[in-house]
């Protein structure tokens, strides 16, 4: 019995494809995994991915629909902003000095990949990007396979007995990675399946285990307990 990939059955069972991740204009995208079809969206992605550190998902919209209004989701546009501006447009994120340092920082690097896709590692060393933010870009910004970690991957595989407090972020998605490579074998399949599931755990997290006691009423952890 392959665990990890059963909780990943039961819920895209419960919760149906996620279409993550959303891009502005056009919105989720269930069942077609064709995204990001060009460098704008591929660059929103990663805008996204920085937005997203330590904030909601809602916030990172409010700031990438304000940028959107200013036709301003690209690199070029970004480069040219007033650095006060860009922090005025993502303030719904918070850290919005830091964010915009990071962001900057980012578009040079992503400007000097010329289309290519970056390794983890080369993303490891700019400024303001961390594992789960560059596995975050390199899943949903360039179909690569990396599996991305959030706070609510570990609650429920903690709740669930998988893993303990001292359990490390590389450990969990290593562990997360050959357990669902070990049942499917296709690529473009796995692909799939880790973008998806990394949306249905935040949609389960966001239901069972935003507040404390965690896990209160989790179908998973009746069933897998």
């Amino acid at each position: 019995m392959n665990k990890i990939y059963d909780i990943y059955k039961l819920l895209y069972n419960t919760y149906g494809p996620q279409g993550w991740w959303p891009i502005t204009g056009y919105g989720y995208h269930k069942k077609d995994y064709s995204f990001p079809r060009n460098s704008d969206e591929i660059f929103e992605v990663c805008l996204g991915s920085i937005l997203t550190q330590n904030t909601t998902f809602t916030s990172v919209v409010r700031s990438l629909e304000n940028l959107h209004l200013k036709n301003a989701l690209n690199i070029d546009a970004i480069e040219s902003m007033d650095i006060n501006e860009l922090k005025e447009d993502i303030k719904p994120s918070g850290y919005f000095n830091q964010k915009a340092r990071y962001i900057l920082e980012f578009s040079k690097f992503y400007k000097s990949l010329n289309g290519a896709v970056p390794t983890r590692e080369a993303l490891l060393n700019v400024v303001g990007i961390g594992e789960e933010t560059a596995d975050s870009m390199l899943l949903y910004g360039y179909n690569q396979l990396e599996f991305k970690v959030d706070a609510y991957t570990k609650r429920i595989l903690l709740e669930l007995g998988l893993i303990d407090e001292k359990t490390k972020y590389s450990e969990i998605k290593t562990m997360m990675q050959n357990s669902l490579k070990e049942s499917v074998k296709d690529k473009k399949e796995l692909i799939i399946i880790y973008q998806e599931f990394h949306a249905l755990i935040v949609e389960h997290g966001k239901k069972f285990y935003s507040k404390k006691p965690y896990g209160e009423e989790c179908f998973l952890k009746k069933k897998f307990l």
